[in-house]
């Protein structure tokens, strides 16, 4: 059986000419027998696809011969079937929704921390300076309840644009600690950082790559459960195997 590869990818970076991106990514990925999304906004982009590693590896060489996606960085994960149904490339006006189009991320990111680190303050139970770690999970409610990292603060949002307000209400909670952010595969965390950092919360963090890379460099130390995913493979356990659940989310929430 051949094995398939899935990626995960996203930037930040500002773009033009997004129908005939469109175009141009929906006719090579088709090329390449590819499935999955593919979302261009002026904002930036963001991928899933799968595939064969061949079809994968000649997809990503051509991607990275443009000058905005030379550095792009992929996560990997494999599984027995493709996960899509078909291949799509949308525009839109933002990867993912937040209705504050003053955050940027592509003009300052928040600082991040790497895995290995996390998962050593999460041990220490403190950050490198002797503070108190807490992980915040960014993610809507529905994605939580497949697994999160043991203790991580949950304000129980449905949809990524309830979360400025959540951040409002409960930033005094955080005082006096550093707060690590998190979300699957890193992207909300882009904005909800930067956010939080202008809301004035201090000691801010973002999970660099997300659940998913956390997953893949250290094998999910202090994570319960799994990580929904937005394909057919539903949850992927902490060494990235397909974990499918009894129901999908409703597609109003996946496409929150």
């Amino acid at each position: 059986m051949t094995q398939i590869i899935n990626i995960a990818a996203y930037k930040f970076i500002s773009l033009d000419r997004l129908e005939e991106r469109r175009e141009q990514m929906l006719a090579r990925a088709e090329a390449c027998a590819l499935k999955g999304k593919i979302i261009l906004t002026p904002e930036g982009i963001n991928i899933f696809l799968a595939g064969t590693q061949l079809s994968i590896d000649t997809f990503l060489k051509w991607l990275r011969e443009d000058p905005a996606f030379t550095d792009i960085e992929v996560k990997f994960s494999v599984s027995d079937d493709i996960p899509f149904k078909r291949m799509l490339v949308k525009v839109k006006n933002e990867i993912i929704r937040m209705n504050h189009p003053t955050i940027r991320p592509e003009a300052g990111r928040a600082p991040s921390v790497d895995a290995h680190t996390l998962a050593r303050w999460l041990e220490n139970g403190v950050d490198d300076n002797g503070r108190p770690v807490v992980t915040l999970d960014t993610r809507n409610e529905f994605e939580v309840q497949a697994g999160t990292f043991r203790g991580a603060i949950n304000w129980h949002i449905t949809k990524f644009t309830e979360f400025p307000a959540a951040v409002l209400e409960h930033k005094d909670e955080l005082e006096g600690k550093t707060v690590v952010s998190f979300c699957t595969g890193g992207i909300r965390c882009e904005k909800a950082a930067i956010f939080m950092a202008e809301a004035g919360v201090e000691n801010i963090y973002q999970l660099e790559g997300g659940i998913l890379k956390y997953f893949e460099l250290t094998g999910g130390p202090h994570y319960d459960g799994n990580c929904f995913v937005f394909d057919e493979r539903e949850t992927l356990d902490p060494q990235l195997t397909p974990k499918p659940v009894d129901s999908y989310a409703p597609e109003s929430q996946l496409n929150s």
